[in-house]
């Protein structure tokens, strides 16, 4: 998920800056609540640590890519008593890439229902896999094949349409489609209305990341986060949209950096466009700092599709078990890996050998009776008078006359699952509320998930190759909302169009259509559009196949309960103090929470590599492992919460 197109101007700026000060903080671009480099310490000879007690009985419930992360990070570490419990009948969680192959023995682009376009904070002129991040690390050990990702508005892609209004933005008398043409990544969006716009969150963006790239790593940090958080935290992001503009930054005054300034109209347009590069509205009523973090941090930086471990025509390399059933530590099958798309991130954390062990994840859990177990739903974690947690579970649950209820115990308990779940799923027994306290359970319970729809169609490859006036990509202002149209490469039978991308409210009131009717009302929109503009005068269903669509309802998933985790306004505090949890409370409850539930960047893979890793590092604590590359807890900063 990403509330816009490529800014570029953190990546940018952070050519000039030096090294950080300090041996273990992270260097700008960055994610801002704990400056700490994780790849450095992950990427060290034996991962993390040394395990101390080896035997330490570990249960990761979810095998998403935080717990999949978690499982492998502590194998590393000597950690050798894993269970990995997954509720589906595949590894990946929201990684949830489909591979469609239409009426053809060849393949075709796959489908990203779920994340699709990934930051490494790498600085402009590096190499993504280089970025400062565990993302770039993962990517570069399994030789995972990247690409510029073709967001709107970008150098990536032929053109962007924009269609606000019915075509009438400029009030011009015909209907048109707006074309922004930016090969060199400098032009301006077309028509007056939108370069005001434009220029006003550049203009705010730009004095901001400026300002606090120079304090990013330093001594000083923290408090400059402490403050901006202070001045920002009650405010939506539609009131930082209307918040009138600063023209100079005050040092009396270090977390204020003003507002947008923008006049209702100029608001209305950054609602359904951004800056021309998608809709910015089902944000509007988050809170501010998730779109300002986002934006100034590096997550919108340089932005990369995931082609998988495959070569340049898009063939899978040579990996384990590519091709091959697979079955779980008690015999049941579970999806086999593809290894394309962001999906192979999760396969190759399960899959791929770990070179210090000379064996995979999963040759490993194989080696016990319950090391891995999928189609099990846990239903219950209850803290025993002897310390260990109890885990309850049903095995088998996709095959109700065979279902049986299961339980072990364990010194330890990783929960990766969306909070929504946790909440609706799993009982949690006899926890006293200094091992769980109201607060954390109430910070959990009422987060915010948002919904999310993507509806996905194959493409065919005459429109990228042959079709010279209809934008690659769309961003409008009706229910199809953001439109992408892109190729792996030229060897797969067909490309793909992502028919609609939608969130919150723009994704809810597509739930009573079913998913045909949905894929067929999109491309009827869309030819609406096209033949509604003047300047276009054609339609786009003559390339696009919906017998082979595909639809993802993130919020009546049953696995998730929703796409993204994000929290409302004046609820920042309450976001921080889930991911303080581990190590404030963890070595007495026996829980270690993890995951998107338990960080403030909704919607990305690298807060579930970071939480799965924080789980690590508290869990060695705990256990007196013994840290590599002279890290110790001194030199892990903490989270910084309101008193």
């Amino acid at each position: 998920m990403t509330i816009g197109s490529s800014y570029n101007h953190p990546a940018n700026i952070a050519t000039t800056l030096p090294s950080p000060s300090r041996t273990w903080a992270a260097r700008f671009p960055n994610l801002p609540d704990l400056c700490f480099d994780y790849r450095k310490l992950v990427e060290q000879a034996g991962g993390i640590a040394k395990a101390n007690l080896s035997s330490h009985r570990i249960c990761i419930v979810g095998a998403g890519v935080t717990g999949l992360t978690a499982a492998r990070e502590l194998l590393r570490c000597g950690f050798t008593q894993l269970t990995v419990i997954e509720q589906s009948q595949r590894v990946g969680g929201r990684h949830l890439t489909v591979v469609n192959n239409p009426r053809s023995s060849s393949p075709s682009t796959p489908f990203e229902m779920g994340a699709m376009r990934m930051p490494f904070f790498n600085r402009t002129g590096e190499a993504p896999k280089e970025g400062c991040s565990l993302m770039a690390y993962y990517a570069k050990l399994f030789e995972l094949r990247i690409s510029d990702f073709p967001n709107p508005g970008t150098p990536w892609v032929a053109s962007t349409g924009i269609y606000l209004q019915e075509g009438e933005l400029e009030g011009q008398g015909e209907p048109k489609m707006l074309i922004w043409n930016n090969s060199d990544g400098s032009t301006l969006p077309p028509t007056p209305a939108l370069q005001h716009v434009y220029a006003k969150w550049h203009k705010f963006a730009a004095r901001m990341t400026d300002h606090v790239a120079t304090m990013y790593g330093s001594e000083h940090w923290e408090a400059q986060w402490a403050a901006i958080v202070a001045h920002y935290q009650a405010l939506s992001f539609r009131d930082l949209v209307r918040l009138p503009a600063l023209e100079n930054w005050d040092a009396d005054a270090p977390g204020n950096f003003g507002g947008l300034g923008m006049s209702p109209e100029e608001s209305a347009i950054f609602y359904a466009i951004g800056i021309g590069d998608g809709s910015w509205g089902a944000f509007y009523d988050v809170c501010c700092l998730y779109p300002l973090r986002t934006a100034i941090f590096g997550f919108s930086s340089h932005l990369q599709l995931v082609h998988g471990r495959v070569d340049e025509q898009g063939n899978p390399l040579q990996a384990p078990y590519l091709g091959e059933a697979v079955h779980d530590s008690k015999g049941l099958r579970f999806a086999s890996p593809n290894y394309l798309g962001l999906a192979t991130l999760d396969e190759c954390l399960l899959f791929m050998e770990i070179s210090e062990l000379e064996k995979s994840l999963y040759t490993h859990l194989l080696q016990h009776q319950d090391g891995l177990l999928t189609d099990s739903s846990v239903c219950a974690l209850s803290k025993l008078p002897n310390g260990k947690v109890r885990v309850q579970y049903q095995w088998n649950v996709s095959n109700p006359d065979k279902t049986t209820p299961l339980s072990a115990d364990f010194d330890a308990v990783i929960v990766t699952l969306p909070s929504w779940l946790i909440e609706t799923n799993v009982r949690l027994e006899h926890f006293t509320p200094t091992m769980l306290p109201s607060s954390i359970i109430n910070a959990y319970k009422t987060a915010h998930w948002e919904t999310s729809c993507k509806v996905y169609a194959s493409l065919k490859k005459s429109f990228l190759r042959k079709n010279r006036r209809i934008p690659q990509i769309l961003v409008t202002d009706s229910f199809v909302h953001d439109v992408y149209a892109y190729q792996y490469n030229d060897n797969y039978a067909y490309d793909c169009i992502l028919l609609s991308y939608t969130w919150e409210d723009d994704a809810t009131k597509l739930a009573s259509l079913s998913d045909t009717e949905l894929a067929n009302n999109c491309v009827k929109e869309l030819d609406r559009i096209l033949l509604r503009c003047t300047n276009m005068g054609q339609p786009i269903s003559p390339y696009v196949d919906t017998d082979n669509a595909r639809v993802q309802r993130w919020v009546t998933d049953k696995n998730a309960l929703g796409c993204a985790k994000l929290y409302r306004a004046g609820t920042y505090y309450d976001a921080v103090s889930l991911m303080k949890y581990n190590r404030d409370l963890a070595e007495h409850s026996g829980l270690y929470l993890v995951g998107e539930s338990f960080s403030v960047d909704a919607g990305w893979t690298e807060p579930c590599f970071r939480t799965a890793v924080d789980a690590v590092i508290n869990i060695c604590r705990t256990t007196g492992a013994a840290f590599n590359g002279g890290f110790c807890m001194d030199d892990y900063p903490h989270y910084q919460v309101e008193v």
